[in-house]
């Protein structure tokens, strides 16, 4: 009995608490404890530690207390695009790579983050290609690597 007992509870955690995406966390936080709401108002600031949120059984961190507000109203609309991983290495190799939380882009209203190291900002190779085109294979190449 004991061991039917823990077994429903086991199952019934992992059921109520599975992350649906997988995030690219950084120190604990999505996108390196950036705020994803400040992106859309312009400029991305890091977040404090006395405003967090848990989403998707991941923690976020917000500058302010009204942008925590903001995005306890309607999460959805400020998650970053491929779990805040690249959205270039998404689509063009399919693989999950880390980002520099301030090399981003606002498009149709979605927050997508690139890779920028030396020679190598991806958002700059985004901008050149075809976005529109590079949306689509990264949203198909997402849809096997999210979880």
């Amino acid at each position: 009995m004991k061991r039917y007992v823990w077994m429903t509870f086991l199952v019934m955690g992992t059921l109520g608490f599975a992350q649906n995406t997988d995030y690219n966390t950084k120190n604990g936080y999505a996108v390196h404890g950036y705020d994803v709401v400040s992106y859309f108002e312009g400029s991305p600031l890091e977040g404090k530690s006395e405003f967090t949120a848990t989403y998707d059984g991941t923690k976020f961190k917000f500058f302010s207390r009204t942008n925590l507000e903001r995005f306890k109203e309607r999460p959805a609309n400020f998650l970053p695009k491929y779990g805040g991983y690249c959205a270039y290495a998404v689509a063009i190799n399919g693989r999950k790579v880390n980002v520099d939380p301030e090399t981003f882009e606002i498009r149709d209203g979605k927050l997508y983050l690139f890779y920028n190291k030396g020679k190598n900002n991806t958002l700059e190779f985004w901008l050149k290609g075809s976005p529109e085109d590079l949306v689509l294979e990264a949203d198909k190449n997402w849809e096997k690597l999210k979880n």
